[in-house]
């Protein structure tokens, strides 16, 4: 659905109920998302703790949601990719891979942002 009719608050309440639907989904489906989920909640007490500035704490915290947010749209890419069929295909691969490579590059993100802040 293109456009859904809904204004205002009831637009933002409703976005608001599809995120955590999302959300819910990543966690409850994705072993990778449930593990990064605990290394955010272990991580920001330990970010907030050790960066000296608010921009600090900002990149070390950030660098974390940025992995999250790469992971929720690698296994959206999956979910599509599955739910189209099960058949092997080269561009289904590509997709995946590409989703797995983004995921690994905000990896490398998290670790060259903590080394480079907490150095």
């Amino acid at each position: 659905m293109a456009y859904s009719g809904n204004k205002g608050l009831t637009r933002l309440i409703k976005a608001g109920c599809y995120s955590w639907a999302g959300a819910k989904a990543a966690y409850q489906n994705e072993e990778a998302f449930r593990q990064e989920v605990w290394v955010l909640l272990l991580a920001v007490p330990l970010a907030l703790w050790l960066g000296e500035d608010g921009v600090e704490k900002s990149l070390l915290i950030g660098s974390l949601l940025l992995l999250l947010m790469v992971e929720l749209l690698n296994s959206a890419i999956e979910a599509v990719v599955d739910r189209i069929g099960t058949e092997q295909h080269p561009l289904s691969g590509r997709a995946k891979d590409m989703g797995s490579a983004a995921v690994t590059v905000a990896v490398v993100n998290v670790i060259s942002v903590w080394l480079f802040v907490l150095s």
